[in-house]
């Protein structure tokens, strides 16, 4: 009698689950590049979003993400990283964004005050509309904003900056209410004094004026600190909700009041 073949039970294949996708505009430097390898680092497929094109390349080449590049400006730009994001995205961050110059409400150029309006609030509008549908195909998903201190409060000189800052806070707490019922978490963050190597220097135009800034500044926050709280709020359990997150260095006790001098022991 031949020999019978031997039958082992087999589990039942399952289909890996996709990964979780997040994108993240202005993620060629500063918080934007902290954030994408945050989360990275927690599992999700990086869409890096950003102009300059070597850059996130380089990112994406880091964290084994996608590189697109994007002007947030620019609908037909934004459309493209809708498609490039592909039919689901769990998590948004529009983190795009800068100010341009000090100058006093009087002495203000106009077309600086629209480049900061049309980057900081109507870039994060362009994104989020053109991913919306992706977002409602995942089975939660999150929107961060990435907002500013100066969007809580007002200081001479900054008055296109802050303006911009106050309009994003006001979209973001405008989409959650519109959201309500969807399970699409709404987020803004608002972080004080970051250190970073562009922001200051692409907003004053002057290295020493852009270190000025940070002057006897013992610990300002870096970009990895911003990116640890996307990193936190992304991965919250689905029910929670952080509307609003301020974040300060210890040495920011307010917009206004800084303590410049030794703080800590070393």
């Amino acid at each position: 009698m031949a020999a019978q073949p031997i039958q082992r039970h087999r589990r039942p294949l399952v289909p890996t689950p996709p990964s979780r996708l997040a994108v993240v505009t202005g993620a060629s430097s500063g918080i934007g590049a902290a954030t994408a390898r945050a989360l990275a680092g927690e599992g999700f497929r990086v869409v890096c979003a950003a102009r300059r094109t070597d850059r996130v390349e380089a990112l994406a080449a880091e964290i084994g993400g996608v590189a697109v590049t994007c002007d947030v400006t620019s609908d037909e730009s934004v459309q493209a990283l809708a498609a490039a994001a592909g039919p689901r995205v769990e998590v948004l961050v529009n983190n795009a964004g800068g100010a341009v110059g000090l100058d006093r409400v009087e002495d203000a150029a106009v077309a600086d005050w629209q480049q900061m309006y049309d980057v900081n609030v109507l870039g994060a509008l362009r994104v989020t509309r053109a991913l919306l549908p992706a977002l409602r195909a995942a089975a939660d998903a999150v929107i961060v904003n990435m907002g500013s201190t100066a969007g809580r409060g007002v200081y001479p000189g900054g008055g296109g900056y802050v303006v911009a800052k106050h309009g994003l806070r006001a979209l973001s707490e405008t989409l959650r209410q519109e959201l309500n019922g969807e399970p699409i978490r709404v987020t803004e963050i608002a972080p004080g004094m970051v250190r970073t190597e562009e922001f200051s220097l692409n907003r004053l135009g002057d290295p020493e004026r852009a270190d000025a800034i940070y002057a006897d500044v013992d610990e300002p926050l870096v970009a990895e600190d911003v990116a640890e709280a996307v990193r936190w709020v992304a991965t919250l359990p689905r029910h929670v909700n952080i509307d609003e997150l301020v974040i300060r260095p210890v040495a920011q006790a307010a917009q206004h009041q800084l303590h410049r001098g030794p703080l800590f022991d070393r």
